[in-house]
């Protein structure tokens, strides 16, 4: 097989998104745009992976640092398409086969369309294969000119006649290329057009000149070449990719209420059985188990919830995980790798955090749960606080089996609350409490007689 390699051009500034962000940058479905480019791209096993930047340039190393075997080249100056592939000519010495070029702001392309787009070009044995697509509204793009039947140039819309602008098969500005001839047919490129910038459409000329092999594949699916340049293309590609999720996720057995109030990311995963009901958002690397029910308005960012888990209205979970048959809501809020455990309850207005809530504990009302270990079979009473800061730093609170902890209590962190222990109501606790021990930490109980009536007559008498 020959080598593929891989140059994916994100220089540009995007100015029609009206962002400081460099635009490739923006978010789709959980990723930034050029995320889904790359994992496109992936199963070509690409020899080496070349991102040209320019704009912004440092935030979109920053944004793919954990992205294995990237490089990068820059364009200063934003000259056009064909002088940002010019800049990666020095990361590719000595390199042979197939460059596979992308742009950054393309997020739908499928893996199978640039298989076949690269399979294509090598067994045609082209110079130069341009990936196309027919559309209705040709608006914006570069028209592809065949004399023929075959592709003669590309034309970009400011440059083309009446003529050229009625044609609807367009660029996608997708490119393979043959890396032995890319970069001297690269240098006769000139900047004579509209714009006063080197084209890299302008190559198939060049290529036809010399009398070299040009080759077009056509995508059927024309929304998969779709960029991606202002704020209300980013949100209708956005809606697009979010149906493709959730038809997939109904597909394995998943019941979504309403699909079109429901999002969920990319890297998702939905056990069969579970049921999300309308305004559910699913975010980041977040895994769902199967029989579970997520109830209206909840949003959930990389977490994990086991089998049978129930999660009621207007929860939010971040960075947390729910084991087997736990509760969670209404009006929670778990956070900071806090953690439930089988059959656990939290309930209204309940907030975690880095917090384990042990097997068959519950905090049903109006709790702040801190930084605390909860042992199995506890009851936190509502209004119940975890104190777990001191002003300069948090402090452990530990909680263990079978304890009851009472109504509108304060645990003063450090503190260990032993086995069975019962703290009483309105209690605020500074001190261990051993194991089966009743803690009462609370001003003693006054009555002055008939108070009342003396207030109401202005006496001053006790």
């Amino acid at each position: 097989m020959m080598d593929t390699h891989i140059v994916i051009l994100a220089a540009g500034k995007g100015t029609r998104m009206r962002s400081s962000q460099p635009k490739v940058l923006h978010r789709l479905a959980g990723l930034p745009l050029i995320a889904h480019v790359l994992r496109a791209a992936a199963p070509l096993a690409p020899r080496s992976t070349t991102i040209v930047i320019g704009h912004g340039g440092d935030r979109v190393r920053e944004a793919l640092a954990a992205w294995p075997g990237l490089q990068y080249a820059v364009q200063e100056e934003q000259l056009g398409t064909a002088h940002a592939l010019q800049q990666a000519e020095s990361r590719l010495a000595g390199a042979t086969g197939a460059l596979l070029v992308l742009s950054g702001d393309v997020p739908r392309l499928s893996a199978a369309s640039l298989t076949r787009l690269v399979g294509h070009h090598v067994a045609s044995g082209a110079a130069v294969t341009v990936l196309t697509a027919v559309v209705d509204r040709p608006y914006g793009y570069g028209r592809i000119v065949r004399i023929d039947g075959r592709l003669a140039r590309i034309v970009e819309e400011r440059d083309a006649a009446p003529a050229e602008r009625a044609i609807r098969e367009i660029n996608s500005g997708i490119y393979v290329f043959s890396l032995d001839s890319v970069f001297d047919a690269l240098r006769a490129i000139d900047a004579h057009n509209a714009q006063g910038e080197h084209y890299l459409t302008d190559i198939v000329a060049v290529y036809r000149h010399r009398g070299a092999r040009v080759e077009t594949v056509v995508v059927e699916d024309a929304g998969q070449i779709q960029g991606i340049n202002s704020r209300s293309e980013l949100a209708e590609a956005g809606t697009l990719v979010r149906q493709q999720k959730n038809e997939e996720l109904m597909a394995a057995g998943v019941t979504i209420e309403d699909p079109a109030t429901t999002y969920v990311d990319q890297d998702v995963e939905v056990g069969p059985d579970t049921v999300l009901h309308p305004f559910v958002i699913l975010e980041g690397r977040t895994t769902i188990g199967r029989a579970c029910e997520i109830h209206a308005g909840t949003r959930i960012v990389n977490s994990t919830l086991a089998d049978g888990v129930t999660v009621l209205n207007h929860c939010l979970i971040v960075d947390s995980r729910v084991e087997t048959g736990a509760s969670v809501g209404p009006f929670a809020h778990l956070r900071g790798e806090s953690t439930l455990a089988a059959g656990a309850r939290v309930g209204n207005f309940v907030e975690l955090k880095k917090t384990v809530l042990g097997p068959g504990s519950k905090a049903m009302h109006h709790a702040y749960l801190g930084d605390a270990t909860i042992g199995a079979k506890v009851n936190v009473g509502a209004g119940t606080i975890t104190c777990n800061y001191d002003g300069e730093r948090k402090h452990p609170t530990v909680i263990e089996d079978h304890a009851f902890i009472g109504s509108d209590s304060q645990l003063i962190a450090p503190v260990t609350v032993g086995q069975g222990a019962y703290v009483a109501a309105g209690s605020s606790i500074t001190d261990d409490v051993p194991a089966g021990a009743l803690a009462i930490a609370r001003g003693r109980q006054v009555n002055k007689p008939d108070w009342a009536a003396k207030k109401a007559s202005g006496s001053k008498k006790e």
